[in-house]
């Protein structure tokens, strides 16, 4: 056996066997540790739905007039074809048929007393069938109409014309905001209360005595 030859093969199986380690430790194959965990943040869902805003009922304020539902309007009603006319009294949300046309109040309203421009308004809806074969119902005017001002707004048919008359109703004879003056409790028995002006100096007793009137200098003044 060539003891030369096997030694020498034997010598270059260990270098190759030591070069691999170190290549495979040098690349990290050899290491245990186990890789770091992928940290990206994922993906973003969709946003949650918005919740409905609370939504508080909040009742009307009470001003102290008639509701809307307790008052009673008059409503005139014309026939421009054969010039009859009649008064309708109603409340708001009713409706009156004449003939062929159907009038309707849904709510009247009158100013305050104490306001400068007395106005008394209704809010009223007209509907008129057709003639003939066309029985279809018609709305030919839908609006506030008012009594002292008819030129705001018109009713334009060529057969009927309704308009309010009065819209009766009651107003609060005080507010918050009023204030009852009663009597003074130090008013003399006559009537008259006490005033609160300031009282003048008393008169009673001998009047003081004037101061003295000088006389002017007969002397030359001296002064140029």
């Amino acid at each position: 056996m060539n003891w030369g030859r096997w030694l020498g093969g034997a010598a270059l199986v260990a270098v190759l066997g030591v070069g691999a380690w170190q290549g495979a430790a040098w690349l990290g194959l050899g290491r245990t540790t186990p890789r770091a965990a992928n940290t990206a943040a994922p993906a973003p869902g969709p946003a949650p739905a918005a919740s409905a805003p609370t939504v508080e009922e909040v009742a009307p304020i009470d001003r102290g007039e008639t509701p809307m539902a307790q008052r009673v309007a008059v409503i005139g009603f014309l026939n421009k074809r054969n010039g009859a006319s009649r008064d309708l009294t109603m409340r708001p949300g009713q409706a009156i048929r004449i003939g062929d046309a159907i009038v309707r109040l849904r709510a009247c309203e009158m100013t305050a007393p104490w306001e400068q421009d007395q106005l008394t308004g209704a809010f009223l809806q007209l509907d008129v069938q057709g003639a003939g074969a066309d029985k279809a119902w018609r709305r030919v005017f839908s609006g506030w109409v008012y009594k002292e001002r008819p030129s705001l707004n018109v009713v334009q048919h060529p057969v009927y014309d309704v308009w309010p008359k009065s819209c009766t109703m009651s107003f609060p004879a005080t507010g918050p905001d009023t204030v009852t003056l009663s009597a003074s409790p130090s008013a003399p028995a006559g009537g008259h209360a006490a005033s609160s002006a300031p009282q003048s100096p008393s008169t009673d007793g001998a009047p003081e005595a004037s101061p003295a009137v000088v006389a002017p200098s007969a002397e030359p003044s001296n002064t140029l």
